[in-house]
């Protein structure tokens, strides 16, 4: 018989909106916990991105970052509403949300209102920029983040065209999402430790900044600087797919021995017995050169024949795919990560499984995206129906 869900039985009150937040829950929820979205009447604008197959505010972004959850919509000016909301908060572990430090405050739900309903709340605030910092009153979002941290600059160190531009992708919101899930899982572990809740605070800009330099702060990691900011090899403009006989594959030398076993397999072994190609410190600092010589000799093979030479040979090489062609691949396919799914209210959709497989987790069908308030009713019957002596606003 399967055992319990890796966060069965702890609840979260979820009030965030858009990417950042709800990427952070759904993560949790994945792992079994009852997250429940409160959402305006209105409901998370999210909803709207993307068209949707039957009921509007069900569009395709909205399906792929709330599985997993529970819906109520909550006018927070109204009395009777915040009074439901006071009363979920009394029974949950963990409260978190976006909105910003005033406006929060305004509402009458900061952390110490909060901290009055439920003493050990885990109360993790997904903000914009740090407290502390001149940033920290400002509107954020993911283009804003890519801006500020100079992740908007490095597609000028690839090509040389010095307009900046985005990553194509929310990646400061997902990145930060992350952070949120595993800063409230270690809160948690905290609060079970010594009884106490707390105020986690987790700052977009700061959590991508974070992500961004690991690997580019490079030489600025010492003081005076060795070496100019950046990872070089991150910024090569040669460091490009190859070209092949019909498409594109991505191969990577990364160890020396790769280098000699690849050349000899492009068929030209001579290119590195020639200076400065010739020992392995002259091969590091002269990487371009290698890369434009690869470039010319790939469209030789197919990317299926590359594909299968150099993994054979040990080098690592995976064929590169069109967006669109992402449903042919053979690894996916196999390991069940896009599952057909009906939603019972928006028919047939494709959901993507939770990515980290756990042993001790029992497999089990995940709730698809809730329609706006669709668990109104039964979460306001929960909060009535709590334990006697327990009332909204008092402390659990």
């Amino acid at each position: 018989m399967a055992g319990p869900k890796l966060l069965e039985g702890l609840r979260i009150v979820d009030m965030t909106s858009v990417i950042f937040g709800p990427y952070a829950t759904q993560t949790l929820a994945d792992c079994g916990a009852d997250v429940i979205k409160v959402e305006t009447p209105q409901g998370d604008h999210f909803r709207s991105a993307g068209k949707p197959a039957v009921t509007k505010g069900m569009g395709a972004c909205h399906m792929t970052l709330n599985r997993g959850k529970r819906s109520i919509a909550l006018d927070l000016r109204s009395e009777e509403d915040r009074e439901v909301m006071q009363g979920l908060l009394a029974d949950a572990d963990v409260f978190i949300h976006n909105v910003r430090k005033s406006g929060i405050e305004r509402l009458g739900f900061g952390y110490e209102d909060v901290k009055a309903i439920k003493p050990d709340i885990v109360y993790v605030h997904c903000t914009g920029f740090g407290p502390g910092g001149p940033y920290e009153p400002l509107q954020c979002y993911d283009d804003l983040v890519q801006a500020a941290s100079g992740a908007t600059s490095l597609m000028s160190r690839v090509d040389g065209d010095p307009a900046p531009r985005y990553i194509p992708s929310a990646i400061a919101d997902k990145v930060a999402g992350l952070h949120g899930a595993y800063a409230t899982m270690a809160a948690l572990i905290h609060k079970l430790r010594t009884g106490e809740g707390q105020c986690v605070e987790v700052p977009m800009f700061e959590a991508f900044t974070q992500f961004l330099y690991e690997e580019h702060l490079f030489g600025a990691t010492f003081d005076p600087p060795q070496e100019p900011i950046l990872y070089r090899r991150q910024v090569d403009p040669d460091r490009q797919p190859f070209p092949t006989a019909d498409g594109h594959v991505s191969l990577v030398p990364y160890v020396d021995p790769n280098w000699v076993t690849l050349f000899e397999l492009l068929g030209d072994p001579e290119m590195l017995k020639r200076e400065p190609f010739d020992t392995p410190i002259g091969r590091f600092r002269n990487q371009p050169a290698l890369y434009r010589r690869i470039a010319e000799l790939t469209p030789a093979k197919t990317s299926a024949e590359w594909t299968d030479i150099l993994n054979a040979a040990g080098i690592p090489c995976i064929a590169c795919r069109d967006v669109e062609e992402i449903f042919e691949d053979p690894h996916l396919e196999a390991t069940g990560f896009f599952k057909r799914c009906d939603h019972p209210s928006e028919g047939a959709y494709v959901e993507m499984q939770p990515p980290v497989k756990f042993g001790a987790r029992p497999d089990s069908d995940i709730r698809p995206a809730p329609r706006l308030d669709e668990h109104g009713a039964d979460i306001r019957r929960e909060v009535a129906e709590r334990k006697p002596g327990r009332k909204a606003g008092k402390a659990a």
